[in-house]
């Protein structure tokens, strides 16, 4: 925000007076009218008078600097104080000019655009040798924007759509990054060893028309780049991201409680198809923290995001919630409820109709009679039920023990509570799936049992189809299941973990093109996306013979979790078909030290395959490097 504050308002309005006279007449007065004063400095930019020129503009700012002051506001402004000391001369040593240095922010222009952009690249690459040596949490980097564009200026600051465009780019950028405008790409792309991504038109607050973006490629900017993950770009409808709620209770006991309150609404809003919803587990990936909105926006890819709070103390609750723009900061709607814990069903109506509302999003036929089906009217069963549904979704097997309690406990109060019988069929499908349960075969049939009980009391509860949907799988009636999950997805769009069963459906079911399209949309509405995704992506990419893809994709896997027995088996699989026998034979010996006791013939068996042959291809590459096939 400092940036836009550095570029100026430029409104239509004609005021009289030179520039700088008008910023002395604005200066005395509080933020609101000396900013709506400042605009009035467009009359400078239609006075033929003011001086022009041509110069390359490069903007610049710390991610998550508001976050680093929160944690830390001393060690943040001395850090930042050592950066500048290092990079702001640099700019001098590329013939460039410091026009600002307002809070975290750095405003320079350069009468070249290639020394504008070897500057920017010079600057990432100091702040990524200076990050090596800082622990992570203390780490700054700099989000970069190059435009090329005809300033206005008069005797001490700089205006035009040419600044305020530079520091959109910026806005664009990752953290370590650096974004350039069309124009600068074709002053560069010939003169400069870089390779770019064409991010492609970009629509921008304050820019009447789109801009067309290109990021210079991580490799090149150092290690404080984002190697991995491209900017996300907007999606074509209103996006938003529903973080954890605050506890603010001051009884960490009532934690879930909050979190409860923020997945239900992330649950209602999925039910939209006008609206694109974050899943929860890449929104709660902020709890806790001191967030950059502008960060969460540019990381999950959306438009705005929803905080809040909730206290609940004794018989009363109080819920807030605000709704901000991510790209401006801007806050678009913020409310209160304070109300009978009775009422608490009645207050998640409302905050998730005002979020409609702020939002403009259109209701289809059908989805308001759908927002406003309540799960339960009892307090207490619904407090079992979110301290139950929390433990069921951590999927381990004493979680699920103290999950089946609390469910239970839940039922017996409500017995018609559809999602508490939903989520209980779910625990007994996950300990069929992991070997916990002691007559596997009967968990399962428990597992079915419940989830169509669930289907027959709420046939329009999204989560009761999930559920069926994934226990007729390993029920290998593939058909049912497929038609199960599409019935969720009909009545929740936005279901993250409705497209991750359906794609897991889809290779089993022999589609693995289908698998990895439908995978890709679910990666996009759960951007921090668990690990175990990568491992459905290189299966279906092993089943279509793309070895190097999958091999890539297993390594990603293997990173962020290096005991997966089963990515190595299916890397020594992929590694046979390459040729490459010692890595297959180095892959299957780091299997077997993490399970002694596994076997391939037992996941050929459990798998639900619908056609056996799609094992076939991975029992293949085993053989191939000369590996046990059972």
């Amino acid at each position: 925000m400092e940036l836009i504050r550095m570029a100026g308002r430029l409104l239509p309005t004609r005021p009289s007076g030179e520039p700088a006279e008008l910023r002395r007449r604005c200066a005395s007065l509080n933020r609101r009218k000396r900013n709506r004063c400042l605009s009035q400095m467009s009359d400078a930019i239609a006075n033929p008078k003011v001086a022009r020129r041509l110069a390359a503009i490069l903007a610049a700012d710390i991610a998550g600097y508001s976050a680093l002051m929160g944690a830390n506001e001393e060690a943040t402004v001395g850090d930042l104080k050592a950066h500048q000391m290092v990079v702001l001369p640099m700019i001098g040593e590329y013939g460039g000019r410091v026009i600002d240095t307002a809070g975290d922010g750095i405003l320079a222009e350069f009468g070249s655009v290639v020394n504008a952009v070897e500057c920017a690249l010079a600057i990432q690459k100091t702040m990524a040798e200076r990050n090596t040596n800082i622990q992570p949490s203390r780490r700054m980097q700099f989000r970069m924007g190059i435009n090329l564009g005809d300033l206005i200026h008069d005797d001490a600051r700089v205006y035009g759509d040419g600044v305020n465009i530079a520091a959109r780019l910026e806005a664009i950028a990752e953290p370590g990054g650096i974004c350039i405008s069309a124009v600068v790409y074709d002053q560069v792309r010939k003169k400069l060893p870089l390779t770019f991504t064409d991010l492609g038109a970009q629509s921008v607050k304050n820019i009447a028309d789109p801009i067309r973006v290109y990021r210079i490629d991580a490799a090149q900017l150092g290690a404080s780049a984002s190697p991995l993950k491209p900017a996300l770009t907007l999606p074509d409808k209103p996006s938003v991201a529903v973080l954890a709620f605050n506890n603010m209770s001051g009884e960490p006991e009532q934690e879930y409680f909050s979190d409860g309150i923020s997945e239900d609404v992330i649950t209602d809003l999925s039910k939209l198809s006008g609206l694109h919803v974050i899943a929860r587990n890449s929104s709660f990936t902020y709890k806790g923290k001191a967030v950059d909105v502008k960060q969460v926006g540019r990381e999950l890819g959306v438009r705005y995001v929803l905080e809040g709070s909730v206290r609940k103390s004794g018989n009363r609750v109080r819920v807030t919630g605000q709704l901000i723009d991510a790209t401006s900061g801007a806050h678009i709607w913020a409310e209160r409820f304070d109300r009978d814990l009775t009422d608490i069903f009645a207050v998640q109506d409302e905050l998730t109709q005002q979020i409609i509302s702020a939002l403009k999003v259109r209701l289809a036929p059908g989805q308001q009679g759908q927002l406003a089906r309540k799960k339960t009217s009892n307090v207490e069963a619904y407090g079992l039920f979110l301290r139950g549904r929390e433990r069921a979704l951590l999927m381990t097997k004493s979680n699920g023990i103290e999950a089946r309690s609390l469910l239970g406990r839940a039922i017996e109060i409500d017995p018609d509570f559809a999602a508490a019988h939903a989520y209980l069929a779910f625990t007994r499908v996950t300990d069929y799936v992991n070997g916990w349960a002691e007559v596997p075969e009967q968990s399962l049939e428990t597992a079915l049992d419940i989830a169509r009980r669930a289907v027959a009391m709420d046939e329009e509860d999204p989560y009761a189809h999930f559920v069926f949907a994934i226990a007729l799988l390993w029920n290998r009636e593939h058909d049912r299941a497929l038609a199960e999950i599409q019935r969720c997805l009909t009545l929740a769009p936005g279901s993250a973990e409705g497209f991750l069963a359906k794609s897991n459906i889809q290779y089993y079911m022999g589609d693995a093109t289908g698998a990895i399209d439908t995978l890709n949309t679910y990666m996009r509405l759960d951007p921090f996306y668990p690990e175990v995704a990568l491992y459905f992506l290189a299966q279906a990419q092993e089943a279509l013979g793309q070895f190097e893809a999958a091999v890539t994709t297993l390594k990603h896997r293997l990173e962020r979790n290096p005991n997966s027995a089963t990515s190595y088996a299916l890397l020594a699989a992929c590694y046979g078909h390459l040729g490459m026998i010692t890595e297959s034979r180095a892959a299957w010996a780091e299997l077997k030290k993490i399970d002694p006791d596994f076997s391939i013939d037992w996941r050929h068996r459990i798998l639900p395959l619908k056609d056996a042959k799609i094992f076939d291809r991975r029992l293949e590459g085993m053989r191939k490097a000369g590996l046990p096939e059972r």
